[in-house]
Order: C-alpha cells, then sequence, then structure tokens
C-alpha cells in the first residue's frame, strides 16, 4: 500500500524469501505449480507433433509432398486427397510488473511485490507450455526489460532479477508503457500486475488497449480495504516520503471505479487480494480469456 504506518526500514536491496534455505528452489517450485494450476483441463495436442492444425483436405495438386496424402478420404473417393494443416496463432506476451516502493510495504505476511512476482513466473511458465513468448518490462525505476522469447532460461534470468527489490523505488509506470508502446510493432497481450496507485498511468494504459490485448491483475493489501480498529493515524507515503493523516475507515483505493474506467475501454480487470488464494481466481479469469488471450487459440 502506498500509505502505511510502517516504520523507516533498511533502504539497501532485499531477496523474497532471504532467510529459508533452498528459497530459491521453493520459489520455482511455487511458480511451477501455479503453472501447472493455470494450465489445469487446457488441451494440450495442438503443440503435439509439428504443432499445426488440421484444417480440412482437399484434392492432390502438383508439387504437394508425398507425406501430406490423407490416405483415409483417397481411399474412400479414389482421387488423391491432401491433409491442410493451420499454424496455432499465438499472441506475445509482455508482463508489465510494477517494482516499485508500494508493492513491496504489506500489513500481510505476503506482500503485494512477492505475490506479484510468483503471478509474473507462473503466468510465465504457463505461456511457455501454450507455446507463447513472454517477455518482460518493470515499470519501477530499474532497468529491467526483456523482449518475448521462448526461452525459459530468460524467464529464469528475469525472475532471478526480480527477486531482488528495494523498498524505496518510484513509480514510473505511465513513462516506461509510453516508452513502449512506439516499440511494439505487432500486436501482444499485455499483463500488467500492479496495485495501479500512480494516477498518471490508466490513460496510457487505455491508449494501449486500442491496439493490444491488455489485462490488469491489480494488486491489492488488506489494510488497503480498511484498517479496523483504528482512529486517526500519522503515516509516511511509501515512494514520496510524504507525512500524510488518515482515518482507519477510509478505503485508499476506488477499485469499482477503476473497474468500470478500464471494462469501458475493452480491458479485463482483476483484483488479487494477498490474503487471499490465488489459484482458482487466476484459472478462472484466465480461462475465460483462453489463457493467452483474445483472437488467440
Amino acid at each position: 500500500m502506498s500509505q502505511s504506518s510502517i516504520p523507516d526500514r533498511d533502504r539497501n536491496a532485499r531477496t523474497l524469501n532471504a532467510v529459508e534455505p533452498l528459497d530459491s528452489r521453493k520459489f520455482l517450485v511455487a511458480v511451477r505449480r501455479l503453472a501447472d494450476s493455470l494450465n489445469y483441463g487446457t488441451d494440450r495436442s495442438l503443440f503435439l507433433g509439428s504443432g499445426l492444425e488440421f484444417v480440412q483436405s482437399r484434392p492432390y495438386l502438383p508439387g504437394d509432398p508425398i507425406k501430406s496424402i490423407d490416405w483415409r478420404v483417397t481411399a474412400r473417393t479414389g482421387k488423391i486427397f491432401v491433409k491442410e494443416y493451420e499454424a496455432p496463432k499465438r499472441l506475445p506476451v509482455y508482463l508489465v510488473m510494477d517494482t516499485s516502493a508500494s508493492m513491496a510495504i504489506s500489513s500481510y505476511r505476503h506482500s503485494k511485490y512477492e505475490l506479484g512476482v510468483q503471478i509474473a513466473g507462473g503466468l510465465a511458465l504457463a505461456c511457455l507450455d501454450r507455446i507463447s513468448p513472454v517477455g518482460i518490462i518493470g515499470v519501477g525505476s530499474r532497468p529491467l526489460h526483456f523482449q518475448p522469447s521462448l526461452a525459459k532460461d530468460q524467464i529464469l534470468q528475469w525472475l532471478h532479477k526480480l527477486r531482488k527489490y528495494r523498498d524505496d523505488e518510484p513509480t514510473q509506470m505511465a513513462e516506461r508503457l509510453t516508452q513502449l508502446g512506439p516499440s511494439l510493432p505487432h500486436r501482444v497481450l499485455m499483463i500488467i500486475i500492479s496495485d495501479m496507485h500512480e494516477p498518471g498511468a490508466l490513460p496510457i494504459v487505455k491508449r494501449l488497449s486500442q491496439r493490444h490485448d491488455c489485462c490488469v491483475l491489480q494488486m491489492r493489501d488488506p489494510a488497503e480495504r480498511t484498517l479496523r480498529g483504528t482512529g486517526f493515524y500519522r503515516a509516511r507515503e511509501a515512494e514520496s516520503g510524504q507525512t500524510i493523516v488518515g482515518h482507519g475507515r477510509k478505503i485508499w483505493s476506488n477499485h469499482e471505479k477503476l473497474k468500470d474506467d478500464l471494462r469501458r475501454s475493452g480491458i479485463d480487470h482483476l483484483v488479487v487480494d494477498t490474503d487471499q488464494p490465488i489459484a482458482l481466481r487466476l484459472r478462472q479469469f484466465f480461462a475465460a480469456r483462453g489463457l493467452i488471450g483474445r483472437g488467440a487459440r
């Protein structure tokens, strides 16, 4: 949450789950488990063999390869027919990961950032299983940008980088997305993982959705719903350091208004609460979109 009564913390870089032994292995197991959950019940038969989908049989033409002959139809009709295939169309996927300070500060044992990194890894591996190239761009101040690729090693590389974080990193989502837009020559699926605390980012996301398939996974801490049992309090804004005064009954983010704004622009939106199970909700959300996005098989 942007607003927090948590006292000043060490400004050095931190690592997710750094205190646990074999934490890297446990982290990857959790990411792989989420990817398997997202792929549960999907049909992967399109990606066996040559990775092509059968469309129809047509009469043989000179120059057609013999291996493409449809022997069953040929035997039934007495004329030579060949099989026609269609390559499955897959959108490249760009994960937009918010690495700013408001994602790292938490009132719960799992921060928005920690859960967001796990979701990014699970989605990336699930997309690879569906033969969709995956890239990522960080929208904090750190330089993090990987072009979409089918290389699993690249995903593991940026996942390792994401496990390092700072709790004083400012948000630059509007600026980074403005720079990213002109560099995309083709349509992509853009999955934004953020708490959406930067007001200037929403118009940029709407503009990108006019050309690309966009969806927003909005991370939410329990304290952003309400700070029950508290009255007035003084707090420090996570990214700017500005001191503020609030009340425990105040809801910091109007998620319903944001949801309506996004849907009017054709952008799917899901609120991900850090204190709630995520696998089933994510699977249902992406199953409705065919996992990879509209217009993609």
